[in-house]
């Protein structure tokens, strides 16, 4: 398979694991599970319909310091299972930390092993782990994905408390439409739990061990869909409540009072988001629960993506401000310097007000004041009718004068409106294309799909003697006034640079200093907004990119300058 140049993860998701001798719990009709105890921390099928008998082969003996075809460097031994084992290595080629799983080519998992990494990585969506290469060699079969050093697990930010509302509602949107994604390639999880969720330094949520974990441990569903939204509903509980939502304790959790059943997330912690705490229990109905209010359940991950859809919008928490202590006078301000301090309890006599101005001078000065002040309503009140005679006038002059010039400048803000996009086409300016098949999931509404650009070497500004931008042109199907427009971004970093171009066709053919330049913008973030000073209309506008920021690798391209459009709007 081929190798994909990316960061690198995963190590083995084995908190707490012990060899999966125990026998699988039975199943329902559904392929549910009956027993809510099975994800406690000896690792028991989640929403098995039942598992593989463990391998009967032994597991390879190696130790630190083996290389896998003359490139992974085996470095530490981090799970030991079952008839496989994971390892933390380094990619003596690229120079880079991975993570290695290893079982024996006669493992009787060996095969199912190697179609589910093979399957996860064509994949490529960043917000899984990335499986780098899936092979099997001198009797051994081994999986190759990223290593995230900065990453930290749910498990990990659960040991400090339960999430923030904006937090645990970031980490359910992006972990439910993560697994809508996999869902509709056909690819289940089956062991969603803490140690398989990871957020990284930029807020991200990932997940690591789509498919590949369950293959590892024998584990299949008859209902995998049911069983990926129930385990997502249980991170959401957990997140809220830092408590795992059943009997058993699992993964640092203490589980819920044995012989009460599931209850409500608001029900176990005071303060908890209705929302979410309702949410929570519509993904975990699947085993028998009822969700409050009496909402439908969600048993599938589209239907928890659209019911986190409906919710409001949970807002990020405002930052605290500490008010600064009030300023305090000294007694050398306040004219005490020097003076014996009262004794306590006495009364201090209060300063009595200044005497009004009595003297002679002082009368002399308020009268000067008085004159200036009549001398000045004077003046105003004679520039005032002056004013007003020279306005009648003018309204004489003006009354066989057409009022268009009045009315245009009374026109009230007209409301902003989503303009439609009829088509869109690549324009390049040097070199070759991007994916000019791809440019219609810019604008399809849809998060998941984007156009990408290749991976450049050099950034974040692009070489303007190689490749001085890339970018798609619009075409409106007629001419419009273009006021602003939002573009939705896969990646994050420093930073990414977008200007706005009208044209006056589709083809490349037509320079950029021939263009009339609409506006710029320059971020860091996955969202950019870029505003016309002054609306402009055009058919055709140019969307231009010349700085890409630098992004791991995935199952499209290697690490580098990069950046990929997922959601395109223009307003006017």
């Amino acid at each position: 398979m081929a190798e994909r140049s990316t960061a690198a993860v995963d190590v083995a998701d084995n908190s707490g694991d012990e060899p999966l001798t125990a026998e699988a719990d039975q199943s329902t009709a559904d392929g549910v599970a009956q027993n809510r105890e099975r994800d406690t921390e000896i690792d028991e099928a989640q929403g098995s319909g039942g598992t593989e008998g463990p391998g009967k082969a032994s597991p390879p003996e190696l130790h630190s310091g083996h290389k896998l075809a003359r490139r992974y460097r085996l470095e530490e031994c981090v799970t030991r299972l079952d008839g496989f084992s994971s390892w933390r290595a380094v990619d003596e080629k690229l120079r880079r930390a991975v993570g290695v799983h290893l079982l024996p080519a006669d493992h009787s998992r060996a095969r199912s092993v190697l179609a589910a990494a093979r399957s996860s990585a064509l994949l490529g969506d960043p917000r899984f782990v990335q499986v780098l290469d899936a092979v099997e060699e001198n009797d051994l079969v081994y999986v190759v994905h990223e290593w995230l050093p900065d990453a930290v697990e749910l498990t990990t930010l659960l040991a400090s408390g339960p999430l923030e509302p904006h937090d645990a509602y970031q980490m359910v949107s992006q972990i439910a439409s993560a697994m809508a994604a996999a869902h509709r390639e056909g690819l289940a999880h089956l062991r969603l739990n803490p140690n398989a969720v990871l957020r990284t330094s930029s807020g991200q949520w990932r997940i690591r061990g789509l498919a590949v974990n369950a293959a590892l441990r024998g584990i299949s569903s008859e209902t995998p869909q049911r069983t990926d939204t129930e385990s997502v509903g249980a991170l959401l509980y957990a997140g809220l409540t830092q408590r795992w939502p059943y009997e058993n304790d699992a993964y640092g959790l203490s589980g819920l009072p044995k012989d009460v059943g599931l209850i409500a997330p608001d029900q176990v912690r005071a303060g908890v988001h209705r929302g979410l705490s309702e949410l929570a229990m519509r993904a975990l109905a699947n085993d028998g629960a009822t969700a409050s209010r009496h909402e439908s359940p969600c048993t599938t991950p589209e239907e928890l993506v659209k019911a986190i859809g409906e919710m409001p919008r949970i807002r990020p928490p405002e930052p605290a401000f500490t008010a600064p202590p009030e300023y305090q006078r000294t007694t050398y301000q306040q004219g005490t310097y020097g003076r014996p301090a009262p004794h306590p309890g006495a009364t201090q006599p209060v300063p009595a007000p200044p005497a009004p101005l009595q003297s002679r001078t002082g009368k002399a000065l308020k009268w000067a004041v008085s004159a200036l002040l009549i001398a000045a309503l004077g003046l105003g009140s004679w520039q005032l009718a002056d004013a007003l005679m020279d306005g009648s006038k003018s309204d004489d002059t003006n009354k066989t004068q057409t009022t268009d010039g009045g009315d245009k400048g009374g026109d009230k803000t007209k409301p902003v409106k989503t303009l439609q996009i009829q088509s869109a086409q690549e324009y390049v300016a040097k070199g070759d294309a991007q994916h000019p098949n791809d440019v219609d999931k810019t604008y399809d509404n849809k998060s998941a799909t984007y156009w990408r650009t290749a991976s450049y070497k050099d950034g974040p500004d692009m070489n303007p003697a190689f490749k001085p931008g890339v970018g798609i042109v619009y075409d409106f199907g007629s001419e419009q006034e273009v006021s602003a427009a939002s573009i939705g971004l896969l990646f994050s970093g420093n930073h990414t640079t977008v200007t706005l171009y009208a044209t006056d066709s589709m083809s490349s053919s037509v320079p950029l200093t021939s263009m009339t330049k609409l506006g710029s913008t320059t971020t860091s973030g996955t969202s950019a907004k870029v505003t016309v000073a002054k609306p402009v209309k055009s058919r055709y506008v140019l969307v231009w990119f010349t700085a890409l920021p630098y992004a791991p690798g995935d199952s499209y391209s290697d690490p580098g300058y990069k950046q990929a459009v997922t959601d395109l709007k223009f307003t006017g």
